[in-house]
Protein backbone atom coordinates (compact mmCIF):
# COMPACT_ATOMS: atom_id res chain seq x y z
CA UNK A 1 0.00 0.00 0.00
CA UNK A 2 1.53 3.24 -1.23
CA UNK A 3 2.00 5.42 2.11
CA UNK A 4 3.08 9.24 1.91
CA UNK A 5 5.08 10.21 4.88
CA UNK A 6 4.87 13.98 6.04
CA UNK A 7 5.69 15.26 9.37
CA UNK A 8 6.40 18.41 11.60
CA UNK A 9 8.71 18.44 14.38
CA UNK A 10 6.33 16.39 16.71
CA UNK A 11 3.88 14.77 14.44
CA UNK A 12 3.88 12.15 11.49
CA UNK A 13 1.22 11.54 9.09
CA UNK A 14 0.53 9.30 6.57
CA UNK A 15 -1.13 10.00 3.16
CA UNK A 16 -2.07 6.80 1.75
CA UNK A 17 -5.35 5.34 0.43
CA UNK A 18 -6.27 3.61 3.37
CA UNK A 19 -5.88 6.79 5.41
CA UNK A 20 -8.45 9.68 6.08
CA UNK A 21 -8.30 12.57 3.72
CA UNK A 22 -5.62 14.65 4.15
CA UNK A 23 -6.45 18.48 3.73
CA UNK A 24 -3.61 20.79 3.18
CA UNK A 25 -4.89 24.44 4.05
CA UNK A 26 -4.52 26.94 1.19
CA UNK A 27 -5.11 30.31 2.86
CA UNK A 28 -1.17 31.12 3.42
CA UNK A 29 -0.69 32.50 0.34
CA UNK A 30 -0.87 36.00 -1.00
CA UNK A 31 -1.52 34.79 -4.47
CA UNK A 32 -4.87 36.59 -5.24
CA UNK A 33 -4.71 38.46 -1.58
CA UNK A 34 -3.16 41.92 -2.11
CA UNK A 35 -3.89 42.69 1.50
CA UNK A 36 -1.90 39.76 2.50
CA UNK A 37 0.94 40.25 -0.18
CA UNK A 38 1.56 43.61 1.39
CA UNK A 39 1.71 43.05 5.22
CA UNK A 40 4.19 40.48 4.21
CA UNK A 41 6.40 42.77 2.48
CA UNK A 42 5.95 44.64 5.46
CA UNK A 43 7.16 42.38 7.36
CA UNK A 44 3.85 42.27 9.25
CA UNK A 45 2.62 38.62 9.64
CA UNK A 46 -0.54 39.22 11.57
CA UNK A 47 -2.98 37.54 8.78
CA UNK A 48 -0.09 34.50 8.46
CA UNK A 49 -0.66 33.88 12.04
CA UNK A 50 -4.27 33.90 12.10
CA UNK A 51 -4.95 32.28 8.82
CA UNK A 52 -2.54 28.82 10.56
CA UNK A 53 -4.18 29.01 13.72
CA UNK A 54 -7.61 29.02 11.98
CA UNK A 55 -6.87 26.44 9.70
CA UNK A 56 -5.48 24.02 12.08
CA UNK A 57 -8.40 24.29 14.69
CA UNK A 58 -10.72 23.80 11.55
CA UNK A 59 -9.18 20.59 10.96
CA UNK A 60 -6.47 20.74 8.72
CA UNK A 61 -4.52 18.13 8.57
CA UNK A 62 -1.13 20.28 6.94
CA UNK A 63 -0.64 23.43 5.88
CA UNK A 64 0.47 25.21 2.72
CA UNK A 65 2.87 28.05 2.79
CA UNK A 66 3.69 30.26 -0.33
CA UNK A 67 5.25 33.77 0.13
CA UNK A 68 5.16 34.65 -3.83
CA UNK A 69 4.34 37.90 -3.59
CA UNK A 70 6.00 39.72 -6.91
CA UNK A 71 2.27 40.84 -8.04
CA UNK A 72 2.45 43.03 -5.12
CA UNK A 73 6.37 44.05 -5.36
CA UNK A 74 8.48 42.79 -7.92
CA UNK A 75 11.43 43.43 -5.68
CA UNK A 76 10.57 40.59 -3.19
CA UNK A 77 13.09 38.23 -2.47
CA UNK A 78 10.84 35.21 -2.36
CA UNK A 79 13.40 32.91 -0.68
CA UNK A 80 14.02 35.55 2.49
CA UNK A 81 10.65 35.59 2.80
CA UNK A 82 9.67 32.28 2.02
CA UNK A 83 11.62 31.16 5.01
CA UNK A 84 10.39 34.13 7.57
CA UNK A 85 6.93 32.88 6.71
CA UNK A 86 7.70 28.35 7.51
CA UNK A 87 9.55 29.62 10.86
CA UNK A 88 6.09 31.53 12.05
CA UNK A 89 4.20 28.84 10.73
CA UNK A 90 5.98 26.10 11.95
CA UNK A 91 6.62 27.40 15.66
CA UNK A 92 3.21 28.08 15.59
CA UNK A 93 1.23 24.96 14.96
CA UNK A 94 2.53 21.17 14.83
CA UNK A 95 0.81 20.11 11.69
CA UNK A 96 3.31 19.36 8.36
CA UNK A 97 3.84 21.78 6.24
CA UNK A 98 4.07 22.01 2.70
CA UNK A 99 6.88 24.72 1.02
CA UNK A 100 5.08 26.10 -1.93
CA UNK A 101 7.08 27.79 -4.91
CA UNK A 102 8.40 27.55 -8.18
CA UNK A 103 11.51 29.21 -7.08
CA UNK A 104 14.14 26.44 -6.66
CA UNK A 105 16.41 28.71 -4.76
CA UNK A 106 13.24 29.28 -2.47
CA UNK A 107 12.59 25.71 -1.89
CA UNK A 108 15.90 24.96 -1.18
CA UNK A 109 16.46 28.00 1.94
CA UNK A 110 13.06 26.87 3.05
CA UNK A 111 13.89 23.20 3.07
CA UNK A 112 17.52 24.02 5.04
CA UNK A 113 15.19 25.63 8.34
CA UNK A 114 11.98 23.13 7.90
CA UNK A 115 11.56 20.89 10.62
CA UNK A 116 10.40 17.21 10.01
CA UNK A 117 9.75 15.90 6.84
CA UNK A 118 7.72 18.71 4.49
CA UNK A 119 5.79 18.33 1.42
CA UNK A 120 7.53 20.60 -1.53
CA UNK A 121 4.59 21.78 -3.87
CA UNK A 122 5.60 21.51 -6.71
CA UNK A 123 7.63 19.98 -9.74
CA UNK A 124 6.13 19.74 -13.20
CA UNK A 125 7.18 17.39 -16.76
CA UNK A 126 9.25 20.80 -17.88
CA UNK A 127 12.78 19.04 -17.93
CA UNK A 128 14.35 22.79 -16.68
CA UNK A 129 11.84 22.26 -13.64
CA UNK A 130 12.71 18.26 -13.22
CA UNK A 131 16.70 19.04 -13.89
CA UNK A 132 16.51 21.97 -10.47
CA UNK A 133 13.97 20.47 -8.34
CA UNK A 134 14.45 16.59 -7.74
CA UNK A 135 17.97 17.02 -6.73
CA UNK A 136 16.32 19.08 -3.54
CA UNK A 137 13.98 16.36 -3.28
CA UNK A 138 16.67 13.70 -3.29
CA UNK A 139 19.30 15.51 -1.03
CA UNK A 140 16.22 16.45 1.69
CA UNK A 141 14.53 12.97 1.50
CA UNK A 142 11.20 14.63 1.14
CA UNK A 143 8.51 14.10 -1.01
CA UNK A 144 6.82 16.42 -4.26
CA UNK A 145 3.81 17.33 -5.73
CA UNK A 146 4.00 16.62 -9.22
CA UNK A 147 1.81 18.54 -11.56
CA UNK A 148 0.73 17.15 -14.79
CA UNK A 149 1.98 19.94 -16.59
CA UNK A 150 5.01 20.11 -19.15
CA UNK A 151 6.51 22.61 -21.70
CA UNK A 152 3.50 22.21 -23.86
CA UNK A 153 1.10 23.70 -21.18
CA UNK A 154 -1.81 21.75 -19.14
CA UNK A 155 -3.34 19.51 -21.82
CA UNK A 156 -7.59 19.28 -21.73
CA UNK A 157 -6.92 15.66 -22.73
CA UNK A 158 -6.61 13.56 -19.73
CA UNK A 159 -4.33 10.92 -21.04
CA UNK A 160 -1.70 13.42 -22.11
CA UNK A 161 -1.91 14.92 -18.44
CA UNK A 162 -1.40 10.90 -17.55
CA UNK A 163 1.38 10.73 -19.70
CA UNK A 164 3.24 13.78 -18.08
CA UNK A 165 2.49 12.36 -14.78
CA UNK A 166 3.96 8.98 -15.59
CA UNK A 167 6.99 10.83 -17.45
CA UNK A 168 7.54 12.69 -13.94
CA UNK A 169 7.08 9.57 -11.44
CA UNK A 170 9.70 7.74 -14.05
CA UNK A 171 12.41 11.04 -14.04
CA UNK A 172 11.88 10.76 -10.12
CA UNK A 173 13.10 7.34 -10.09
CA UNK A 174 16.06 8.19 -11.93
CA UNK A 175 17.27 10.52 -9.56
CA UNK A 176 16.47 7.25 -6.46
CA UNK A 177 12.99 9.22 -5.48
CA UNK A 178 10.19 6.30 -4.91
CA UNK A 179 6.92 6.69 -6.17
CA UNK A 180 5.11 6.85 -2.76
CA UNK A 181 6.89 9.54 -2.21
CA UNK A 182 5.57 11.46 -5.49
CA UNK A 183 1.83 13.10 -4.75
CA UNK A 184 0.50 13.66 -8.58
CA UNK A 185 -1.75 16.91 -8.88
CA UNK A 186 -3.81 15.48 -12.24
CA UNK A 187 -4.98 19.00 -12.87
CA UNK A 188 -8.53 19.92 -11.93
CA UNK A 189 -10.50 21.82 -14.24
CA UNK A 190 -12.97 24.52 -14.36
CA UNK A 191 -16.57 22.24 -14.44
CA UNK A 192 -18.34 25.28 -16.09
CA UNK A 193 -16.08 25.89 -18.44
CA UNK A 194 -15.46 22.11 -19.31
CA UNK A 195 -18.60 19.91 -19.05
CA UNK A 196 -16.71 16.73 -18.61
CA UNK A 197 -13.92 17.88 -16.10
CA UNK A 198 -15.86 15.58 -13.29
CA UNK A 199 -15.43 12.33 -15.31
CA UNK A 200 -11.91 13.36 -16.62
CA UNK A 201 -10.40 13.74 -12.89
CA UNK A 202 -12.21 10.37 -11.17
CA UNK A 203 -11.13 8.50 -14.78
CA UNK A 204 -7.49 9.62 -14.22
CA UNK A 205 -7.40 9.38 -10.00
CA UNK A 206 -8.35 5.27 -11.19
CA UNK A 207 -5.50 5.26 -13.47
CA UNK A 208 -2.89 7.12 -11.19
CA UNK A 209 -3.81 4.53 -8.39
CA UNK A 210 -3.91 1.27 -10.58
CA UNK A 211 -1.21 1.90 -12.74
CA UNK A 212 1.48 4.47 -10.87
CA UNK A 213 0.25 3.45 -7.64
CA UNK A 214 0.86 6.94 -6.30
CA UNK A 215 -1.17 9.58 -3.79
CA UNK A 216 -2.68 12.73 -5.37
CA UNK A 217 -3.58 16.05 -4.54
CA UNK A 218 -5.46 18.94 -6.30
CA UNK A 219 -6.75 22.44 -6.05
CA UNK A 220 -10.04 21.73 -4.46
CA UNK A 221 -11.82 25.13 -5.61
CA UNK A 222 -10.43 25.09 -9.47
CA UNK A 223 -13.69 22.45 -9.96
CA UNK A 224 -16.07 25.76 -8.86
CA UNK A 225 -14.33 28.38 -10.59
CA UNK A 226 -16.65 30.57 -12.39
CA UNK A 227 -20.19 29.12 -11.45
CA UNK A 228 -22.43 30.71 -7.83
CA UNK A 229 -22.75 29.06 -4.73
CA UNK A 230 -18.80 27.55 -5.15
CA UNK A 231 -19.00 25.88 -2.25
CA UNK A 232 -22.06 23.70 -2.94
CA UNK A 233 -20.02 22.38 -5.59
CA UNK A 234 -16.78 22.05 -3.81
CA UNK A 235 -18.52 19.66 -1.21
CA UNK A 236 -20.45 17.50 -3.86
CA UNK A 237 -16.85 16.89 -5.66
CA UNK A 238 -14.83 16.09 -2.33
CA UNK A 239 -16.82 12.63 -1.71
CA UNK A 240 -16.53 12.09 -5.55
CA UNK A 241 -13.04 12.38 -5.62
CA UNK A 242 -12.09 10.49 -2.42
CA UNK A 243 -14.29 7.58 -4.07
CA UNK A 244 -12.25 7.63 -7.13
CA UNK A 245 -8.94 7.31 -5.67
CA UNK A 246 -7.77 11.13 -4.06
CA UNK A 247 -6.18 10.98 -1.09
CA UNK A 248 -5.29 14.93 -0.31
CA UNK A 249 -6.52 18.00 -1.44
CA UNK A 250 -5.04 21.81 -0.81
CA UNK A 251 -8.23 23.97 0.38
CA UNK A 252 -9.87 25.88 2.74
CA UNK A 253 -10.43 23.94 5.91
CA UNK A 254 -12.53 26.69 7.51
CA UNK A 255 -15.23 26.02 5.22
CA UNK A 256 -17.45 23.69 7.51
CA UNK A 257 -19.74 22.55 4.23
CA UNK A 258 -16.80 20.93 3.04
CA UNK A 259 -15.40 19.95 5.81
CA UNK A 260 -18.82 18.04 7.06
CA UNK A 261 -17.85 16.53 3.14
CA UNK A 262 -14.39 15.34 3.83
CA UNK A 263 -15.54 13.75 7.58
CA UNK A 264 -18.92 12.28 6.28
CA UNK A 265 -16.68 10.72 2.97
CA UNK A 266 -14.23 9.27 5.43
CA UNK A 267 -16.80 7.65 7.70
CA UNK A 268 -17.91 6.40 4.41
CA UNK A 269 -14.51 5.12 3.06
CA UNK A 270 -13.99 3.12 6.16
CA UNK A 271 -11.23 5.54 6.92
CA UNK A 272 -12.55 6.75 10.36
CA UNK A 273 -12.27 3.92 12.45
CA UNK A 274 -15.39 3.27 14.53
CA UNK A 275 -16.63 6.96 13.26
CA UNK A 276 -14.39 8.10 16.24
CA UNK A 277 -13.33 11.64 14.21
CA UNK A 278 -17.03 12.26 13.39
CA UNK A 279 -18.44 11.28 16.21
CA UNK A 280 -15.71 13.80 18.56
CA UNK A 281 -16.64 16.93 16.21
CA UNK A 282 -20.22 16.50 15.56
CA UNK A 283 -21.69 14.44 19.23
CA UNK A 284 -22.75 18.00 19.89
CA UNK A 285 -24.23 19.51 16.82
CA UNK A 286 -26.13 22.13 16.79
CA UNK A 287 -27.90 23.76 13.65
CA UNK A 288 -27.46 27.50 13.24
CA UNK A 289 -29.45 29.48 10.97
CA UNK A 290 -26.56 30.00 8.69
CA UNK A 291 -27.38 25.81 8.73
CA UNK A 292 -23.78 25.29 9.93
CA UNK A 293 -22.80 23.06 12.33
CA UNK A 294 -21.88 24.40 16.14
CA UNK A 295 -19.23 21.71 16.68
CA UNK A 296 -16.09 21.48 19.07
CA UNK A 297 -13.41 21.63 15.93
CA UNK A 298 -11.30 18.48 15.87
CA UNK A 299 -8.42 17.55 13.63
CA UNK A 300 -9.69 15.30 10.51
CA UNK A 301 -6.59 13.02 11.87
CA UNK A 302 -5.59 12.36 15.27
CA UNK A 303 -1.60 12.96 15.55
CA UNK A 304 0.27 9.26 14.55
CA UNK A 305 -2.85 7.38 13.51
CA UNK A 306 -4.69 9.27 10.67
CA UNK A 307 -3.81 10.19 6.63
CA UNK A 308 -1.18 12.15 6.30
CA UNK A 309 -1.02 18.45 -0.21
CA UNK A 310 -4.67 23.68 -8.82
CA UNK A 311 -2.84 23.13 -11.51
CA UNK A 312 0.50 25.54 -11.20
CA UNK A 313 -0.04 28.86 -9.67
CA UNK A 314 2.64 31.85 -8.69
CA UNK A 315 4.90 29.77 -6.04
CA UNK A 316 3.81 26.52 -8.16
CA UNK A 317 0.04 26.92 -8.71
CA UNK A 318 -0.39 29.22 -11.98
CA UNK A 319 -2.44 26.66 -13.31
CA UNK A 320 -4.91 26.80 -10.52
CA UNK A 321 -8.00 29.14 -11.50
CA UNK A 322 -8.79 31.14 -8.67
CA UNK A 323 -9.47 30.47 -4.85
CA UNK A 324 -13.08 29.61 -3.43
Amino acid sequence: MTRTIVASATREIVIGFDQPFCVIGERINPTGRKKLAAEMVEGNFDTVTKDALEQVAAGATMLDVNAGVTAVDPNATEPALLVKTLEIVQNLVDVPLSIDSSVSAAIEAALKVAKGRPLVNSVTGEEEKLEAILPLIKKYNVPVVAISNDETGISMDPDVRFAVAKKIVERCADFGIPAHDVVVDPLVMPIGALGDAGRQVFALLRRLREELKVNTTCGLSNISFGLPHRHGINAAFIPMVIGAGMTSAIMNPCRPQEMEAVRGANVLAGTDRDCMTWIKTYKDYKPTEGGHAVAAPVAVNAPGEGAASNGRRRGGREARMARG
